[in-house]
């Protein structure tokens, strides 16, 4: 009988993967690589990108459990295999409601430590118990500890969007984390992990003894699955996957790289799988977006609201600088954070800045379906009004498209300001509506002559919209004027040009035609 392998879906503990024969990707080389490069590091990756993991192969290798390591490349590596005290701090296990719930979290941790090492009742705050126990372990054991600390900024990205709260978190974590400064001389190795580096007038202004590794090449893939990672590992599975949904095992690699591949922390770097979608696809069989449901960004859709962000932007044409990527102002840094929070990733690097984009079509699909009722009240009618808009789309039905443009232009609230002006409004709608049905979707696009203000493309059909404050006829003028059609004139696909006139007072469509009939 074939049994199908174990993959650790909800594991994220080495021993365990380790005794249970669950599926591993070896990465105890770069764990090497990285202790035998200094002793105070930090690195941010996406929610379930393999950090737990990375933290908990680290604890067993810092323990000294060589029984673990037997046939993986740091066993070819390490040759002393010590063994430290090692203190691990996880904040995931919480509800930031208040700080009483931070305090809780760490009191949990500093009670089962000082059940080891024992404790100082004149130490009476939190970081002074902190220092303690470091102080003791190393001590007692005549060797410098290891702290390893597992989604330390969990208590800051929960409270996004509660100021006072958030201020409350970032003065209890400065504090307990600036201990990681004064016991140096007491730190054998730490690693702090994360999704965001908050700026660093906030915890990180204690810490500048830390090495951030999030966009060092040679740790780029330390997390994550790399193509060759993939092929070599899990080659069977994918066979399997592709018999399970009648495919070639090609169609069935190149499917996973559309909708997981992607990830790209440096310029150049390896591209990288989700661990976390890769792991659930191979394991159910079926495509599905397993990654975006395990969290809704709500958060990441009130900052751009908050910043009144061109949407269209996200297509692959957002930029940013090296600094602003790796250092958060929570209140007006929405495209970084969904750079470290992974719904954005570097596409590009041209004159000091990065090109960012989605990484795949899991993350663009999903974030896209998922930002809709922030731009459009369609309620529980999304489903059908996407499935609608993708008919008239793919069909070349365009009494039907346009239909369902004003339809749901109709539901779409307008503020518009000096800050937000109207053909922003129109853009970011209209560039939503088609982004929801999966459909390809340039806005502004740009040609010899000019910016084409909608193109949309599907299999059988390309729309060429042009949108007008004014009539139909100075729209169609424009597209003659300016040659739109010329750029796609070598394609073999139909292209329809549509002259369109908005209406103010209705923020809506208000006439339309086709142009090239």
């Amino acid at each position: 009988m074939d049994l199908q392998r174990l993959f650790p879906i909800g594991v994220q503990s080495f021993e365990k993967i380790v005794d249970d024969n669950y599926a591993y990707v070896d990465k105890t080389a770069l764990v090497y690589r990285l202790t035998h490069s200094g002793n105070c590091f930090f690195l941010s990756r996406p929610r379930r990108f393999g950090k737990s993991l990375l933290l908990s192969t680290l604890e067993a290798y810092f323990k000294g459990r060589k029984e673990l390591f037997h046939g993986l490349a740091i066993e070819k590596l390490e040759t002393k295999w010590e063994q430290y005290p090692v203190l691990r701090l996880d904040l995931n296990d919480e509800n930031y409601k208040d700080a009483e719930a931070l305090e809780s979290i760490l009191n949990r941790h500093l009670y089962s430590w000082e059940d080891v090492y024992g404790a100082d009742p004149r130490e009476r705050t939190l970081s002074d118990r902190f220092v303690g126990v470091i102080k003791r372990a190393a001590a007692q054991s005549g060797k410098r500890v290891v702290i390893l600390v597992d989604e330390y900024d969990k208590p800051l990205t929960e409270t996004i969007d509660n100021e006072e709260l958030n201020a409350q978190m970032r003065s209890i974590l400065k504090t307990f984390y600036a201990t990681l400064k004064s016991q140096d001389d007491n730190i054998h190795f730490a690693l702090l992990t994360g999704v965001s580096k908050f700026s660093h007038v906030t915890i990180f202004s204690g810490l500048n003894n830390l090495k951030d590794i999030s966009m060092y090449k040679e740790f780029a893939d330390i997390c994550g699955i790399t193509e060759q990672e993939l092929h070599d590992n899990f080659d069977n599975d994918v066979q399997r996957l592709a018999d399970e949904n009648g495919m070639t095992k090609q169609e069935a690699f190149d499917k996973l790289r559309d909708n997981y591949d992607g990830y790209h922390f440096v310029p150049g770097g390896s591209g990288l799988y989700n661990p976390f979608s890769i792991m659930y696809v191979l394991d159910s069989k079926e495509f599905s977006d397993y990654w975006f449901a395990t969290a809704t960004p709500t958060f990441l859709v009130k900052l751009l609201q908050q910043d009144n962000y061109d949407l269209t932007l996200l297509y692959e044409d957002a930029y940013a600088t090296k600094n602003a990527l790796q250092n958060i102002d929570v209140h007006n840094d929405a495209i970084a954070m969904m750079f470290q929070s992974g719904y954005l990733t570097i596409k590009g690097f041209n004159n000091g800045k990065y090109r960012l984009g989605f990484p795949n079509g899991e993350v663009r699909r999903a974030f896209m379906e998922f930002i809709v009722p922030f731009y459009m009240n369609v309620g529980s009618d999304q489903i059908t009004y996407a499935t609608k808009l993708e008919d008239a789309v793919q069909s070349g039905d365009v009494e039907e498209m346009m239909r369902s443009f004003k339809e749901m232009l109709g539901k779409t609230p307008c503020e518009t300001s000096e800050e937000t002006p109207l053909e922003r409004h129109y853009r970011n709608t209209i560039f939503v509506m088609v982004n929801m049905t999966g459909e390809h979707v340039e806005v502004e696009k740009a040609t010899a002559r000019g910016r084409i203000d909608v193109a949309i493309e599907s299999k059988n059909y390309v729309y060429v919209m042009e949108l007008k404050r004014g009539t139909t006829d100075e729209a169609a003028q424009q597209i003659e004027d300016r040659h739109y059609l010329d750029a796609y004139a070598a394609d073999s696909r139909k292209v329809i040009a549509l002259a369109v006139a908005l209406n103010d007072n209705t923020h809506n469509i208000g006439d339309w035609r086709v142009v090239n009939e």
